[in-house]
């Protein structure tokens, strides 16, 4: 497949989940954390005005693939994300698409540019299983609340509101959960968005105390064969790039999984 082709799919995926997570919210949470969405030049903008981890929730995905990337549509995008009373908003935008003008565009919006992320993929047939001493599993509805527990604790993120918007994610259409025990308790968890060709691989968390042991390892496993059921053809996934000398775990058991990086994809910050 061409590698401008696959970067549409791959955006277009991690996009979309992130779009319907917070979309597909209940009302009650939207509102407790001021989130509202749109669907903006082909790509998607997400506003959560009371994020409580300082803008993580705040982007803009997908663009520049069906629309051109041009002062009119950054201004339509920073707008909506002003108007949301966004504290601050994360552009992040695959480097192929990037028009010749863009230091000049960003600049009159003043976006800075910030770290950068891997975007991996890997082809359903080319997937490599690990194994793990913990036992693994799906996540049916009675569990959603604790997987949802589970990942933002793995993450450190607090809970709240966003316990709430995460445990809804179980029972929306096209997604899949899974999670590892240890005995009788739950120690990681992982989602999944089942989008056409591709799987999104939408987010993974082990406590710690219980990191090391293969969780993360047997999740994408899971999540790779739920896949292949739902007739994907791509696993898709990204994750931040580690400083030179550092070590990212989540972007190592990938690599070993056969994923292959596709690009490095900058995050320009908009703030108010």
């Amino acid at each position: 497949m061409p590698e401008d082709r696959l970067s549409e799919i791959a955006e277009f995926a991690e996009a979309e989940n992130l779009f319907r997570i917070q979309d597909e919210a209940p009302e009650a949470v939207k509102t407790a954390l001021g989130m509202a969405s749109a669907r903006i030049g082909g790509g998607v903008v997400l506003a959560m005005r009371n994020d409580p981890i300082g803008g993580c929730w705040n982007k803009a995905l997908g663009l520049g693939f069906t629309e051109p990337i041009t002062h009119g549509l950054i201004e339509e995008v920073c707008g909506f994300l002003r108007e949301r009373g966004s504290p601050g908003a994360h552009l992040q935008i695959a480097p192929s698409v990037l028009p010749p003008d863009w230091d000049e565009i960003r600049a009159a919006h003043g976006l800075t540019a910030e770290d950068e992320w891997v975007k991996l993929v890997c082809p359903i047939e080319e997937f490599r299983h690990g194994a793990t001493e913990l036992r693994v599993g799906p996540v049916d509805g009675p569990r959603a609340g604790e997987a949802a527990s589970i990942f933002l604790r793995g993450f450190e993120m607090p809970e709240g509101a966003l316990s709430d918007m995460f445990a809804t994610v179980v029972r929306l259409d096209g997604f899949g959960a899974f999670a590892a025990w240890d005995g009788d308790d739950m120690v990681a968890n992982a989602y999944v968005l089942f989008n056409g060709e591709a799987a999104e691989l939408s987010g993974a968390a082990t406590l710690r105390g219980h990191r090391n042991r293969g969780a993360q390892t047997a999740l994408l496993g899971l999540r790779a064969d739920a896949a292949a059921k739902a007739g994907c053809r791509w696993l898709v996934a990204e994750t931040n790039l580690p400083p030179v000398g550092l070590a990212n775990p989540s972007l190592n058991n990938m690599l070993r999984a056969g994923f292959r990086p596709l690009y490095t994809r900058r995050n320009w910050l908009w703030k108010p």
